[in-house]
């Protein structure tokens, strides 16, 4: 196939799809009905619809009215991730039904087109495409039904269709109008291609089946505050991203979405970082799903279970270890944002913050009431032990900069936080520990972090050692224990990022122009970084400073409640992965933050849990 990537046609904007899924994968639906992303049979599969990342002939799904000004409105069902489209045009209304059941043996994908008055002429247009778009199948009709099976290689893909398709020049296609009353039905199954056909479901009973799991488990929150309405959705968009085999939550759907469009900031966040796992620890069991808490923990130890000097930052679903980046040539990008790239080669990097952030999570399921896994105190304390050893060396931080290693003052931070909940649990369960060592440790670093973490001439602390540039993830001390909300570092710190940090109101995670992470300048606000700061007016009692702006970063969510990695302040669009489970775990964190009141983060965490 020719490596030449040809130019990218119009793109919908990030904050125009929505998520369907199936806690196994997911497909990201546009306002005018394309599905442009399908990536089976797992979230970090290949896409076999991959216009979001090219065009039309990479892959894409669309069901929509003929009419181009046709106004359309979307929602969930309440308490899902099944998406109405209501189609209006002059002649007629329709409504397309977007989902894909849970628990089937195989990944499907329904729509069903429904006439609601008068009549609308629809369309369909189908491209498959394997391997992110690279691959053009053998298309086959299938016998005594409507429909199609694609092969190609060990995958197949079989349409279902109540109506005849027409398969030419390398799509398949169907007009219809639809009266009201009438209806169509579309099912796409995916399963390996030695295996006989799947049967064809019976839409409306999976229909039914997928309605009454999601409101069963979106009832299990136990949030009744203020913004009900926007945390359970965030708490929905959490469980649509979770990988129910094994309880890994994947950090986005997507792979590459720039965070400034036209760059080269394009990163696959198909897979799980330790460094989300506390937060969303805490976002889960707060909320009351004891269940997917677990999961997600029992998900980490299975992980980072080895060797305590072979901890990666992040890993697959499953727990794999070698997600090798590479780079699709084919693929131009979302609106010609270069390159497109598979894995992760940040999975090789060091970040001392990972050890605070297992210790934390270990600490408070175990706090909380999570039965221990076997021997978790015995990797526990490993883990400890290597910490010690390791400490002082510089590393790649939390933000994964490319520049090479530096002496981060968050992971530094991170390692007291790691040592200071291995002594805490060592004390209060009276478990065996070499205690000495990680008390003089605990205090080396302390002495270690005020003394050259802290700029007395900024009032702050600092990105790096003996540094001058500031760093969102600074936000985030209080949570750890280090230092109160209130303590005057930390009130200056705050008001330093206020400062020098904040675009239009927003955070920014860093300065790009001036801090060197190996990469071209240039970003959006990081929107997880705005819900710390909100975090932090709740810890010192800035309340309606907290709720204005929790109130506009709720705004800045889509049609249907989504929340992409970053915002454009100047374009008003969202960019980056799409939707983003750092930010999702920002809205319920703040939201309980909100709620305490005036009260330091350790004591409105424990109230909160």
């Amino acid at each position: 196939m020719d490596t030449e990537a040809p130019a990218a046609e119009t793109h919908a904007r990030i904050e125009d799809y929505g998520l369907i899924g199936n806690c196994r994968t997911c497909a990201l639906v546009s306002r005018d009905g394309a599905i442009d992303w399908l990536c089976l049979p797992r979230f970090d599969s290949a896409a076999c619809l991959t216009a979001l990342l090219g065009g039309r002939e990479h892959g894409r799904w669309r069901l929509s009215a003929t009419d181009p000004e046709a106004r359309i409105t979307r929602s969930y069902r309440d308490g899902s991730v099944i998406i109405d489209t209501i189609i209006d045009t002059k002649t007629g209304r329709a409504r397309v039904t977007d989902f894909m059941p849970v628990g089937e043996v195989n990944n499907t994908v329904i729509r069903i087109a429904e006439g609601l008055s008068g009549t609308v002429e629809m369309t369909l247009d189908l491209t498959i495409r394997f391997d992110y778009g690279s691959a053009i199948p053998w298309v086959i009709g299938l016998k005594d039904q409507s429909g199609l099976q694609a092969i190609c290689g060990p995958d197949r893909v079989t349409v279902f269709s109540s109506m005849p398709l027409v398969s030419e020049h390398m799509a398949t296609r169907a007009s219809f109008t639809l009266g009201a009353g009438g209806r169509q039905t579309f099912i796409l199954i995916h399963n390996r291609s030695h295996l006989d056909l799947p049967e064809k479901p019976d839409a409306d009973k999976a229909l039914q089946d997928t309605v009454d799991f999601w409101e069963d488990w979106s009832k299990t929150s136990i949030y009744e505050g203020e913004w009900a309405a926007e945390v359970r959705r965030s708490l929905i968009t959490l469980k649509a991203l979770t990988y129910a085999p094994t309880g890994g939550i994947v950090a986005a759907a997507t792979t590459s979405l720039p965070e400034e469009i036209g760059s080269s900031r394009n990163w696959d966040y198909r897979y799980c970082w330790l460094r989300d796992a506390t937060l969303t620890l805490g976002a889960l069991l707060r909320a009351g799903y004891l269940t997917e808490a677990k999961a997600w923990r029992d998900w980490l130890m299975r992980a980072v279970a080895g060797m305590p000097d072979q901890i990666q930052i992040m890993y697959g679903i499953a727990g794999e270890r070698r997600l090798s980046e590479w780079e699709v040539p084919w693929l131009p990008g979302y609106e010609n944002s270069a390159p497109v790239r598979v894995g992760n080669a940040a999975s090789a990097q060091v970040q001392l913050d990972v050890y605070g952030e297992v210790m934390t999570v270990l600490s408070e399921g175990r706090r909380l009431g999570l039965a221990d896994q076997p021997d978790g105190w015995g990797l526990q304390r490993a883990l400890a032990d290597h910490l010690c050893d390791i400490w002082r060396e510089n590393d790649d931080g939390i933000w994964e900069v490319r520049s090479g290693r530096q002496p981060f003052v968050f992971s530094k931070i991170m390692s007291w936080n790691a040592l200071d909940r291995c002594i805490t649990d060592a004390e209060q369960h009276g478990f065996e520990a070499p205690l000495d060592r990680w008390r003089a440790n605990r205090e080396a670093l302390q002495t270690e972090i005020l003394e050259r973490g802290f700029n007395s001439k900024l009032n702050s602390f600092t990105q790096v050692y003996d540094g001058d540039q500031l760093d969102a993830s600074l936000l985030l001390i209080p949570r750890t224990g280090f230092l109160d909300a209130n303590d005057p570092r930390m009130v200056g710190t705050v008001k330093a990022i206020e400062t020098r940090l904040v675009q239009d109101g927003l955070v920014q995670r860093y300065d790009t122009k001036t801090s060197a992470d190996g990469l071209p300048p240039g970003e959006g606000v990081f929107l997880a970084c705005s819900f710390w700061l909100a975090d932090n007016f709740a810890y010192q009692g800035r309340m309606d400073e907290a709720r204005a702006l929790f109130k506009r970063l709720l705004g800045l969510a889509n049609d249907l409640g989504l929340l992409a990695e970053e915002y454009a302040p100047d374009t008003k669009r969202q960019l980056g992965n799409f939707p983003q489970a750092f930010t999702h775990i920002a809205v319920v964190n703040t939201a309980f933050s909100i709620a305490g009141g005036r009260k330091g983060a350790a004591e409105i965490d424990k109230a909160n849990a």
